[in-house]
């Protein structure tokens, strides 16, 4: 198991640690519904240095991202973030990431922990236009701190207006006295903040520095664990249980980000699929009975017979129900449509509803 700059300082802290792509990570410090709540209603912060980060630079740089990427990043300027996927040849999706564009000619590129070497592998494979590729996965380390306290406890951190960063656009300066930082307004918990990318050699400073400028606001470290419920109760898709290289994109949702304008890979066939429809589709659930949804449960129709299977699911702490995401065919995917999810010997009623579930205040 690799650690990440900061393992020891999670288990000074009392970290539950757990290896996770490869890497011991906190799963959890108190438990999951504080850590959870901490984030809807105050600030925490999370370590995940796992992710990994790949830049790519050059005249071609942008050809190259066109090309196995879903979404139009020509639309970039500098200073925005766009979120995306890379399809695979059959219809499937090799993985999710957020596209940095950073100069003219130079985007960062941050893909899930689980998939580097995959996604390295294939990002070079589609590289005939020479662009410059590095792979920066083990020289950097990523904080996301998130809540709505967030930008008022880490305004004292920088000389920049943190308020003036909008939704998925970022800064580079100077955060708890070092220079060249990635300030991001993206994160993964629909509760505001920052995500802050930054060399491994400074994590430690910048980590020391937020605790001690959020203190005031009851500041807490926060495990993978909450970030799961998080993510789960505004219907975020977690790659390897919603989405995998075996889910079509349309499937998933992903339609919003696949823009036709241009050819990427695979973009014919999945034109194609979005004309014709999908066969079945994701969709976000609320049980109506007593029970917690887990992956792999299967969702069953009135007569008891199997129609699909849980992908995410949990006691959702914000609203004190069981949720979950599933694909299901196509006519049992409308809003307001009754299923039921079979919980080892029960079966518990469910309606597919919109998303997110969580809707702030």
């Amino acid at each position: 198991m690799k650690d990440t700059a900061l393992t020891e300082t999670h288990k000074a802290l009392g970290a539950k640690l757990v290896p996770f792509a490869g890497y011991n990570m906190p799963v959890q410090y108190e438990g999951v519904t504080i850590e959870h709540e901490t984030v809807r209603h105050g600030i925490g912060v999370f370590d995940v240095s796992h992710m990994g980060e790949f830049l790519i630079e050059g005249d071609h740089a942008l050809e190259l991202i066109q090309k196995i990427s879903s979404n139009d990043a020509s639309k970039l300027t500098v200073g925005k973030a766009q979120y995306s996927y890379l399809p695979n040849d059959t219809g499937g999706i090799v993985d999710d990431l957020i596209i940095y564009k950073i100069k003219e000619t130079s985007y960062l590129l941050v893909v899930n922990a689980s998939n580097i070497e995959k996604d390295w592998n294939w990002i070079t494979s589609k590289n005939d236009v020479g662009a410059t590729m590095r792979n920066l996965s083990d020289h950097y380390a990523l904080l996301a701190i998130q809540g709505p306290k967030a930008i008022e406890a880490m305004q004292s951190l920088t000389r920049h207006d943190l308020s003036a960063i909008k939704f998925y656009n970022f800064i580079i300066g100077d955060f708890a006295g070092i220079e060249h930082v990635i300030i991001s307004a993206t994160g993964y918990t629909g509760s505001g903040g920052f995500e802050i990318y930054c060399k491994n050699d400074d994590v430690k400073q910048i980590w020391d520095n937020v605790f001690e400028a959020g203190a005031a606001y009851a500041i807490k470290p926060i495990g993978l664990a909450a970030r799961d419920t998080l993510r789960l109760e505004m219907g975020y898709c977690l790659y390897g249980n919603d989405i995998d290289d075996t889910t079509s994109p349309m499937e998933a949702g992903l339609g919003w980000i696949t823009k036709f304008t241009k050819e990427f890979t695979n973009s014919e066939a999945l034109k194609k699929e979005k004309e014709h429809g999908s066969n079945r589709k994701l969709v976000a659930f609320e049980l109506e009975g007593r029970g917690i949804p887990r992956q792999g449960y299967n969702i069953v129709d009135d007569n008891g017979i199997i129609i699909g299977a849980v992908t995410s699911g949990t006691m959702a702490p914000s609203l004190g129900k069981g949720i979950g995401l599933g694909y299901v065919p196509t006519p049992f995917a409308g809003i307001g449509n009754q299923i039921h999810i079979q919980i080892r010997k029960n079966t518990i009623p469910a309606t597919v509803v919109k998303t997110p579930f969580y809707k702030r205040q």
